[in-house]
């Protein structure tokens, strides 16, 4: 009786770790074919059918994921806007000089906005998609807060006048946010690209102390 329980307690183990393989595996699936379309063509014009017959999964997987289309891509904009953060270190805004680390920054946003997925993702999409309240949540833990994070070091460093940094975020977004759009429907995108970060870092350093 010993013999064979040994052989059959792993099995309930086994199956649970191949199942949650599986869900993972379906959830991933339909991240990169949401991600793909939505970047490709955009929200409006992507069908659920589209997405489950690229990511190769039943509908029903989508509604158990992600609880439909809008919900896969929250999911999806969540990931963009994680990507987004890491290219933009956290200790380059607290350690250093933080005000030196925001006007590099601008430059380095602008070309990543280029990006088709981030641009109809995250630039288009996101706001009109997950309204307004929503689209501010993801962004306050994502890209918005490390902006204010930036502020909050550069202000603490005496680099920065002591406004409410907050308010002065949400502005910064904007701008940059408006700015990437332009860049991206401008004929010369790089000539575009480099007044549009000529402006931004003039009106960081109208900022300065």
């Amino acid at each position: 009786m010993y013999v064979k329980m040994m052989c059959v307690t792993p099995q309930p183990s086994f199956e649970r770790r191949t199942q949650a393989q599986r869900r993972e595996s379906t959830r991933a699936a339909l991240l990169a074919a949401g991600r793909k379309l939505f970047a490709k063509v955009g929200y409006d014009d992507v069908a659920a059918e589209e997405i489950v017959s690229a990511a190769g999964v039943s509908r029903g997987a989508l509604y158990h994921h992600f609880d439909g289309k809008a919900g896969l891509f929250e999911a999806v904009f969540i990931e963009i806007e994680g990507e987004l953060v890491q290219e933009f270190p956290l200790e380059d805004f607290l350690a250093g000089n933080p005000f030196a680390a925001l006007r590099s920054g601008v430059g380095r946003f602008l070309e990543l906005s280029l990006q088709a997925e981030v641009q109809r993702i995250a630039l288009i999409d996101a706001p009109a998609v997950l309204g307004w309240k929503r689209w501010h949540e993801i962004e306050a833990q994502h890209g918005l807060g490390l902006i204010q994070a930036g502020l909050d070091a550069a202000v603490e460093a005496g680099q920065l006048k002591p406004l409410p940094t907050a308010d002065l975020a949400n502005a910064i977004l904007g701008a940059l946010i408006e700015s990437a759009l332009s860049v991206a429907r401008a004929d010369d995108r790089k000539a575009a690209q480099q007044r549009a970060e000529q402006v931004l870092v003039a009106m960081l350093d109208g900022l300065a102390t």
